[in-house]
């Protein structure tokens, strides 16, 4: 069992003809109990500022309009994706097997991505050998 994860959540785009990351937070999770609630809690974080509700009361009247139904709705899938527990299981497993989990999502401008990995994995690539092989 991986004891300690470490997650990002990242958005990038594109700006003056480069693909641009912008770090949206990191954080250390002691547990992979935590490193889910952390993922979630973020996931749910962007969700709500990309489509916050009509009636929150620091927004001027109006500001708020609805897109053309046929565009991406990144709120809606993260939200999905925080709801699904069948989803929040195969994480779950994917982390504590040692594995990298990524989630990702996009609209036309910006792709959000959620990730997280075992620092007990990472520590075992490094220790590893390398694989050297040499180039006629």
């Amino acid at each position: 069992m991986h004891d300690e994860f470490l997650c990002h959540v990242t958005a990038y785009g594109v700006c003056d003809g480069r693909r641009i990351g912008v770090p949206l937070g990191t954080y250390r999770a002691p547990t992979l109990a935590l490193a889910l609630w952390w993922l979630r809690d973020r996931a749910s974080w962007i969700a709500e500022r990309l489509d916050p509700q009509p009636d929150t009361p620091h927004l001027p009247r109006g500001a708020l309009t609805p897109v053309a139904d046929d565009a991406p709705d990144v709120p809606r899938m993260l939200r999905a994706w925080c709801a699904d527990d069948v989803q929040q299981e195969l994480v779950a497993d994917e982390l504590a097997a040692g594995h990298l989990v990524r989630v990702a999502t996009s609209d036309e401008t910006t792709e959000y991505e959620l990730m997280a990995e075992s620092v007990d994995a990472l520590r075992m690539q490094r220790a590893a050998p390398l694989l050297v092989v040499p180039v006629a």
